[in-house]
Parts: C-alpha cells; structure tokens; sequence
C-alpha cells in the first residue's frame, strides 16, 4: 500500500471520520428501533463504556503513534507493535468486564459481559487506523471503516424487534470482524517483513500515551462516565435518553473532529496571533450558527420522523432537544478556542480541561438531583458554556502577554471536542 500525497492522505482523514462518525450514529439510531425504551437504556449504558474505552486506548496507543518519526522499516515497526499492544490490553480488559458482567448478571450486567467478548475486536479494529495514518494511507482506514459501516447497520437491522442489549451489543462487536480482516490484510501488505516494536516500549514512563490519556479523561471520559453513573445507580432510561439526543448532533460532531484534527495546522499559516484568534473566532461563529439551526431543525422534527429515528427512545429524547441543542452551539465555541490555544499557548488546555470538565460533572448531578433528565442535560449545556467562555477568556490573557503565545508547532489533542458524547 502506498503512501498517499498530504492532500489526498487528509481528504482521505477527513472522509474516514466522516464514515466512523456515521456508522457510530446509525447504530444508536438502528438500535433505539430494534429494541424498548428500557431496553436501549441497557444498550447506550454499555455503548457509552465502549465509547469511552475507545477513546481511551485512542488517546494511549493511536495519538502517541502518529506522533512517530524516523525511517519507514522503524514505522513498519511500531504501527505493527501498536495493534499487537492494543490486541493484548483489550483482551485483558475485556476479561475484568466478562467477569464483572457474569456476576453482576441482569440485563445490563449480561450486556457488560457482551461487551467483554467482542472488546478485543473493536480495539483492535479502530486502533489499526492510527498505523495507517503514521504510514500515510489512510485510505486503508478509510476501506476498513466502510466495511464496518457496510456490516454492522445492515446485522443490528436484521435484529429481532425487542431484541435485548447483550444481543445488540455482541452483534454490533461481531460486525468489527470483517473490518478488523480487512484492515490486519491491508496493513501487513504495508508493513511486509516489518517485526512488532517491543510490547514493553508502550509501558516506559515517557511515553506520550500518558498524558494524552490523562487529558482525555479530564476532557471527556468524566463526563461520560458520570453519565453512566446515573444509569447504574439512579435511572437507567436518563442515559438512553442522553444518548439518543446527543445522536441526533452526530454530523455536528465530525465538525468538530475536523477543527480539533485540522485546525492547528491552518491556523499556523497565520503570522500573527490576533489574526489567528480573529480566524477561530469566525469558524466559532459559523459552527455555533449551524448547531443552532441543526438544532432548530431537530426541534421541529414532526413526532413520526422521530420516532422512525429513535423508536420508543424519542419520546424522551425530544424533550432534551432544546438543552442539548444550546450545549452544542456552546460547544462550537468552545472547540475553536480550545483550538486557537493549542497554537497560541499549547500548554494552557490542560488546566481549562481538568477544572472544567469536573465542573461539568457536578453541573450533571446537581442537574439531575433538581431536575431530573431535563436538569441533567441543562447542567451539561452549563458546563460546555462554563469551558467556552473560560477558553475563550484565557485566549484574551495570553494575546495580551508581552511575549504572546509560546508558539510552535502544535498536535491535535486526543481528547477531540469538549464536552459529553
């Protein structure tokens, strides 16, 4: 497989968010219809788990790896060692959830286990794209992410209605089969007589892994991790509810995907600081106009075409529709300051992440303890407007400085877009 020029390597990036982005909202969608309210509620408690561990293994091992330099037979190398690594933790992680999903046993405990046989395949699969961006073929992501789409849609349609999550959450795993094929077939064609980088090399104290880690999840795993708190412990229907609305702002999250991935770069062509934070304030605006309209849009759908959408899950979705539609046009503003500091002062998101997106966890639970569901939702539209205006603040201190920004070339955080998924 051969190494893409820079514009076709980023046009092919781009389009593979674009297919993984999709295929994560067509399988909420397919599975709120496939199965009851409470049902689905099981399912998005576990699929949420799954999300967040994905971002995790992301955040170590995918972020850390398209950060390598150096001759290709070194590359060959490490983006081998990576799957293998990602193959080996998964499988260990997914034995603690078999084990704690066979104990806890229930209809959420049953799909925890699901999810502990099929972890390793999803991992694995998803932690593939990382190598063939350090090669510069993301069209081998992007071909593998296709077949993803092309399976996992189709066998969770063909799903019994009623269908319980476990079932769901196994047939959604299995789908990563065919991918994972493809995309071990395509990488190994690339890497060919490459041997693994040594598994020990992931575990060095040095190693960048973690503190991608650590700013994933201050930026996002606690909020969604709270979030499934609220399922095990007070209200299993809040987090399918949760869910359900947030998916409907799916496209609006390969937007803010791109920005995080691609907007360091354009803003680094810019000579001045102010003409970079005057060009991420005009992208913050025209994406907090589209998140709005979106959610107009989403706001007027007629009940019918929601409940096509979303089944029985709708209902209490729609009436998160204006909460979690004023949290995504928060959020536009806010990934485009988080953004304009990764290029004017790199090392000042770490602190905005930490303290605000402990924030917005209490804003959830204090939302949830006055207003139920709806206060949920209001109290993660308050957080993601808590971090804006503190990012966007603090982008106003540093072109103040003396000195300005600290400059130098900037990396795409692996925390992607704040706020709750």
């Amino acid at each position: 497989m051969r190494r893409l020029p820079a514009r076709r390597a980023m046009a092919a990036s781009v389009a593979d968010q674009g297919v993984v982005a999709l295929t994560g909202i067509l399988v909420v969608v397919v599975a709120a219809r496939q199965s009851t309210a409470a049902a689905f509620a099981a399912f998005a408690v576990v699929y949420t788990v799954a999300t967040v561990l994905t971002g995790l293994s992301a955040a170590y091992t995918g972020q850390a790896l398209v950060l390598r330099r150096g001759p290709d037979a070194r590359l060959h190398a490490e983006a081998r060692g990576a799957a293998l690594f990602t193959l080996v933790a998964a499988t260990a992680a997914g034995a603690v959830l078999l084990l704690a999903g066979g104990l806890a046993g229930g209809a959420t405990g049953d799909a925890f286990a699901a999810l502990g046989l099929v972890l390793p395949l999803v991992l694995t699969q998803d932690a593939l794209r990382y190598g063939f961006s350090l090669l510069g073929a993301a069209h081998g992501a992007l071909a593998a992410d296709l077949c993803r789409l092309a399976v996992a849609v189709p066998l969770l349609a063909l799903q019994p209605d009623g269908a319980g999550p476990a079932r769901l959450v196994l047939v959604w795993g299995v789908s990563a089969l065919p991918a994972l094929a493809l995309g071990v077939v395509l990488l190994a064609r690339a890497t060919r007589g490459a041997r693994p980088a040594p598994l020990a090399a992931q575990l060095r104290r040095d190693h960048l892994g973690r503190r991608f880690a650590a700013e994933f999840g201050v930026g996002q795993a606690g909020t969604q991790l709270a979030v499934v708190g609220l399922g095990l412990f007070a209200n299993p229907l809040a987090v399918g509810a949760l869910r359900g609305a947030a998916t409907l702002f799916g496209p609006l999250n390969v937007l803010f995907n791109a920005a995080t991935g691609f907007g360091p770069p354009q803003l680094n062509r810019l000579h001045a600081d102010e003409n970079k934070a005057r060009a991420a304030a005009l992208a913050a605006g025209a994406l907090a106009l589209l998140a709005a309209g979106w959610g107009t849009v989403l706001y007027l759908l007629p009940d019918a075409a929601g409940r096509a959408l979303l089944g029985d899950t709708w209902d209490a979705a729609a009436a998160l529709l204006p909460a979690t539609g004023a949290q995504y046009t928060v959020m536009a503003l806010g990934v485009c300051g988080l953004v304009t500091l990764r290029v004017v002062r790199p090392r000042a998101t770490l602190p905005i992440q930490l303290v605000f997106s402990a924030l917005s966890v209490c804003l959830l639970l204090a939302g949830y303890a006055l207003g139920g569901v709806l206060g949920a939702a209001w109290g993660l539209c308050a957080g993601s407007a808590a971090k804006s205006a503190a990012a966007w603040l603090r982008v106003r201190a540093e072109l103040r400085r003396p000195d300005g920004g600290d400059g130098g070339p900037v990396q795409p955080s692996p925390a992607g877009p704040e706020g709750a998924r």
